[in-house]
């Protein structure tokens, strides 16, 4: 019976509703992350500073919210903290395509990433909330096909919208991505979601021990896991649109338009071989597959500095732009089934959202730092010393992957199919 009523939920509604959910916010992501500079810079005028600010502060509202996010997603479930995330998220939105000064313009970004980065956990618990843990790995690849399918289709839509000299047009925008997170709170937010799953927990486990982040804090292999998705959303993600992109168009000279063909590259590949991937990794562990994409980004850090070094030769240089991004998605795709399902399998079933919101913390962070110190290096003309740099972060990724495998259990690096039953003395003291 339980069973069956885990493939109803997994299967079934709730998940697919979670996931229309995931799809509807990323289409309005999309659809004005692009462009909220050239708004506050171009279209309001008021500069790039001011710009700049708006990003900032868009970034650390999540310091702000994520603390008290996974307590309330704890204590209450998360359907009610996605509504408010939605809700905060469309006033924001709404709001930003109305403001025209620097003060509304900060409140506005403030309550738009507020609610962004609310909303973040309580999906990611949703998900593991209504599927199996056979099935959660494909739950994730998909919501990160989803969620690049929708970025990809709303960039695209919104570009055929915008048009600088007519400020309304972007008034538009925005308000069209105050309704996708309305579409989201309305199809996610009423979905049936299971009750958090009572399991018995380790032998290691005690009562009445640590609650919230200190509980977080006190895991350690949460820390290292903490400590490499870090690194990996501060090497690729935060590179993505920022680092690499400056280096491509201002070192090696790449079109505004090839670069737009290499991002589009880098969605298809995402696309084309996720559940393929999936399907891969399924037998295999996940701290190789972590490992793995470290291997391919540093394949694409290679393949970015022989972009560097024939940049005279055009034609040579954009197909290795392009393979930079394309490289890029085949590790993206490699971490999807795995990042997320492992913080899922170290989570106690009652701080399932503290684990899910300090996970979203950790990688808003190394998002937010990321692009920073990327473009700061390659503006200053050292794009040399960046690659070397991203090469080194890449190979400690592999080295932390590789790592981490010693302080999971058998389970959680996905080889109990393998292991359990060969090692299973083995698996008891890795747990305790």
């Amino acid at each position: 019976m339980k069973q069956q009523r885990q493939q109803r939920y997994g299967a079934g509604g709730p998940l697919r509703r979670v996931q229309i959910g995931n799809a509807l916010s990323a289409f309005g992501s999309g659809f004005t992350m692009p462009y909220m500079f050239v708004y506050v810079d171009q279209v309001r005028g008021l500069g790039s500073l001011a710009a700049g600010m708006v990003f900032t502060l868009f970034a650390l509202a999540a310091l702000a919210v994520l603390p008290f996010t996974g307590r309330g997603i704890d204590r209450y479930g998360p359907r009610p903290v996605l509504l408010a995330g939605a809700a905060l998220a469309a006033v924001g939105a709404f709001s930003f395509g109305r403001a025209d000064t620097t003060p509304t313009l900060l409140v506005a970004s403030f309550l738009f990433g507020a609610g962004v980065t609310t909303c973040q956990p309580a999906l990611a618990t949703m998900i593991v909330r209504s599927s199996s843990k056979t099935d959660r790995p494909r739950a994730f690849a998909l919501q990160f096909t989803l969620v690049n399918l929708g970025m990809g289709i709303g960039a695209l839509v919104g570009g055929q919208i915008v048009d600088i000299a007519e400020p309304a047009s972007l008034t538009r925008l925005f308000t069209i991505e105050a309704l996708t997170f309305l579409g989201l709170a309305a199809v996610t937010g009423s979905a049936r979601i299971p009750a958090a799953t009572v399991e018995p927990e380790g032998p290691g486990a005690r009562r009445g021990g640590p609650t919230g982040l200190r509980a977080l804090v006190a895991d350690k292999a949460m820390l290292r896991l903490c400590l490499l998705a870090g690194l990996i959303f501060f090497t690729c993600y935060g590179q993505f649109e920022s680092g690499v992109a400056a280096f491509a168009t201002d070192t090696v000279g790449t079109a505004p338009s090839t670069l737009g063909l290499a991002i589009g590259a880098n969605a298809l590949t995402i696309v084309v071989l996720q559940m393929f991937v999936v399907r891969m990794t399924e037998r295999r562990r996940r701290t190789t597959a972590m490992a793995a994409a470290g291997v391919v980004w540093l394949a694409a850090w290679a393949m970015a500095l022989i972009a560097g070094l024939i940049r005279t030769e055009a034609m040579a240089a954009t197909v290795a732009i392009v393979a930079i991004y394309a490289l890029f998605g085949v590790g993206e795709s490699l971490l999807a089934p795995t990042l997320g399902p492992i913080v899922a399998d170290l989570a106690p079933s009652r701080l399932l959202g503290t684990y899910n919101a300090g996970y979203a913390l950790v990688k808003q962070i190394a998002v937010a730092v990321g692009p920073a110190v990327g473009v700061l290096l390659v503006g200053s003309g050292t794009w040399p010393l960046y690659l070397a740099a991203m090469a080194g972060c890449t190979l400690l990724i592999i080295a932390l992957s590789v790592r981490l495998r010693g302080h999971l259990t058998p389970a959680q690096d996905n080889v109990r199919h393998l292991t359990v039953a060969q090692h299973p003395v083995r698996e008891l003291q890795t747990a305790a």
